[in-house]
C-alpha cells in the first residue's frame, strides 16, 4: 500500500486533485481501475491516503534535517534551506501537494479541508516552536512578535514551493540570510 500511494503522490502533486485522473492514477501506480477502485474506493480515497502518506513523509524528512539544529534559529534556517532544496530541480518541477491542494481548497470537501488545514497548522506550529525555542535560547531576539513571524515564513515557504514549479530560487544562501534578518 505505501508504494502505491507514493507512486501516486507524484500524480496529485503534477495534476492537482481535480486534474489528476484515474487513468493517470492507474498508469502511475500499475493497478487496474478495478485494483484501484477495490482498494480505494474512489479517486477521493486515493487523494486522502496520498495526501497524508505525503505529509507524514515530509515531516520525517524535515525532522531528520532538523535533528542537528541546536537552536530555534538553525531550525528556522534548515528548515528554509530544506524547502529552498524542494523548490529547486527536478523536486521543485513536481511542486508540492500541500500548496497544490490549497490553491484547490475550494474544490475539496471538508473532511479534504480539514486535512489540508492540519497540515498548514502543523508546519506553522513547528515555525512557531522554533521561533520561540529561539527566543528562550537567544538566538532569535526576544521582543519578535513571533505570530506575524510565522505567518510570513510559512507563506515565504510556500511561496518558494510555487515558484520552484517553474523557477529554481537562485542563491539560497542568500535567501536564507535575508529572511533570518527579520530575526535580529
Amino acid at each position: 500500500m505505501e508504494a502505491v500511494l507514493a507512486r501516486a503522490v507524484p500524480v496529485f502533486r503534477e495534476h492537482g486533485y481535480d486534474g489528476a485522473s484515474i487513468d493517470h492514477l492507474r498508469e502511475a501506480t500499475g493497478l487496474t481501475s478495478g485494483s484501484l477502485y477495490k482498494a480505494f474506493k474512489d479517486k477521493r480515497h486515493v487523494f486522502s491516503a496520498a495526501f497524508s502518506h505525503y505529509v507524514k513523509d515530509r515531516r520525517q524528512q524535515l525532522a531528520q534535517r532538523l535533528g542537528g539544529a541546536l537552536t530555534g534559529r538553525e531550525r528556522i534556517a534548515e528548515t528554509l534551506r530544506f524547502y529552498l532544496e524542494s523548490a529547486s530541480g527536478t523536486e521543485g518541477r513536481q511542486g508540492c501537494l500541500v500548496l497544490a491542494s490549497l490553491i484547490e481548497a475550494t474544490t475539496l470537501d471538508d473532511p479534504l479541508r480539514d486535512a489540508l488545514r492540519e497540515a498548514l497548522d502543523g508546519n506553522r506550529t513547528a515555525i512557531l516552536t522554533s521561533l520561540r525555542d529561539g527566543q528562550r535560547d537567544g538566538s532569535i531576539r526576544g521582543d519578535l512578535a513571533v505570530e506575524p513571524c510565522a505567518d510570513l515564513l510559512l507563506s515565504l515557504l510556500q511561496g518558494l514551493r510555487a515558484v520552484g514549479k517553474l523557477h529554481d530560487p537562485a542563491d539560497h544562501a542568500a535567501l536564507v540570510a535575508t529572511a533570518l534578518k527579520m530575526l535580529d
